[in-house]
C-alpha cells in the first residue's frame, strides 16, 4: 500500500515537474518574444533618430547650400560625384548614406496621352505585351465607380491601392499579375528599378544629367547602346542643342517632361546593428530644405 501511495507521489511530483517546466517553457518564450519586440522598438526609435540627424546634416550642409544656391548642373553633379557612398559608424550602428538625383527615372503616374504610346514602343522593343500598360494605367486611374478598368487585377486585389504606384512592392504584386495573367516572364528583361520612380506627384520633370539607360531608351525609343552613350554623357547637358539630337529624337523627348537643372536628392539610408536592418528611402528639396516622400523597410 505504501509502494502504491509512494508510486502515486512520485507520479504527482513527476507531473509536477513537467507543468513547472512547460510554464517555465512557455514564459520564456513569451519573455524572449517580448525582448525582441522590444529591441525591434528600439531598433526603429534608432532609425527615426538617424533619419532626423541626416536630415538635419542636409540642411546645414555647406556642399548642398551652395548647389543649391549656385542653381546650376554643374554644382549639382560636383555634390552627388563627390558624395555619392557615404559609410560612416556611431555607438555600434553602421549607416551607410547614399545620395542620387531624384529626378533621373520616369515617374508612372505620367502615363497619359502623350508617352503612352511611347511606353507601348518601350514594351514592344523589349518583347512585352502591351497589355502591360493596361494593367499600369489601372492603377494610376483611382477608383472608378463604373469598375471601366482595363484589367482584372482588382478582381484578385481588390484592396490594391490604385491613385498611383505607391512603391516597389506595389509594383511588383502588378508584375506578378502580368506574368501570371499572360503566362509571360518578359518583365524580366527590363530593369524597372533604374526605369520608375515611385511618388504621387505628376508634375515632375525627369533631369536628363541623371536620366538612366532605361530611361532613355524610353524617352527617345532608341537602341540600348544609343542610350547608354547618353546617359555616361550626364552633367554635361545645359540645353536642347548639348543633348546634339535629331529632329526625330527631339519630338520624341518633347514629349515628356524634362529638365537640365532638378534640385532634388534621393537620399538612401541603410541601417545595421547586430542583426537588424533598416533601409529608409526619401526626397529631399534642397532649395527648401524640405524631406518627403519618406519610405522605411525595416
Amino acid at each position: 500500500m505504501r509502494e502504491s501511495k509512494n508510486a502515486i507521489a512520485l507520479l504527482i511530483t513527476v507531473m509536477f515537474v513537467i507543468v513547472i517546466t512547460v510554464a517555465i517553457g512557455f514564459g520564456l518564450k513569451q519573455v524572449n518574444s517580448a525582448a525582441k519586440i522590444i529591441k525591434d522598438e528600439n531598433f526603429m526609435y534608432q532609425s527615426s533618430v538617424i533619419v532626423e540627424d541626416v536630415l538635419n546634416i542636409l540642411k546645414n550642409s555647406a556642399d548642398i547650400a551652395r548647389a543649391a544656391d549656385s542653381n546650376s548642373s554643374d554644382e549639382l553633379f560636383i555634390l552627388l560625384s563627390s558624395a555619392s557612398f557615404i559609410p560612416f559608424e556611431s555607438s555600434g550602428v553602421e549607416i551607410i548614406l547614399k545620395l542620387h538625383s531624384a529626378r533621373a527615372k520616369f515617374n508612372p503616374a505620367q502615363l497619359d496621352a502623350n508617352t503612352s504610346q511611347a511606353f507601348v514602343n518601350y514594351l514592344t522593343n523589349n518583347m512585352i505585351n502591351s497589355q502591360y500598360l493596361d494593367i499600369l494605367l489601372d492603377n494610376v486611374s483611382g477608383i472608378k465607380e463604373d469598375n471601366s478598368y482595363n484589367s482584372a487585377i482588382f478582381e484578385e486585389n481588390p484592396y490594391l491601392f490604385r491613385d498611383y504606384i505607391a512603391s516597389a512592392k506595389h509594383l511588383q504584386i502588378i508584375n506578378d499579375f502580368y506574368s501570371q495573367e499572360y503566362n509571360d516572364n518578359s518583365l524580366e528583361k527590363i530593369n524597372l528599378k533604374n526605369l520608375f520612380y515611385f511618388t504621387q506627384d505628376k508634375n515632375i520633370s525627369i533631369d536628363l544629367n541623371y536620366a538612366t539607360t532605361e530611361v532613355w531608351e524610353l524617352l527617345l525609343g532608341t537602341t540600348k547602346e544609343r542610350a547608354e552613350f547618353l546617359s555616361i554623357n550626364a552633367g554635361t547637358y545645359t540645353d536642347d542643342d548639348s543633348l546634339n539630337l535629331d529632329t526625330n529624337e527631339l519630338e520624341k523627348l518633347h514629349k515628356f517632361k524634362t529638365s537640365f537643372f532638378e534640385p532634388f536628392l534621393l537620399v538612401e539610408i541603410e541601417i545595421r546593428q547586430n542583426n537588424s536592418i533598416s533601409n529608409i528611402q526619401f526626397e529631399y528639396d534642397i532649395k527648401n530644405k524640405k524631406g518627403s516622400n519618406f519610405v522605411y523597410e525595416i
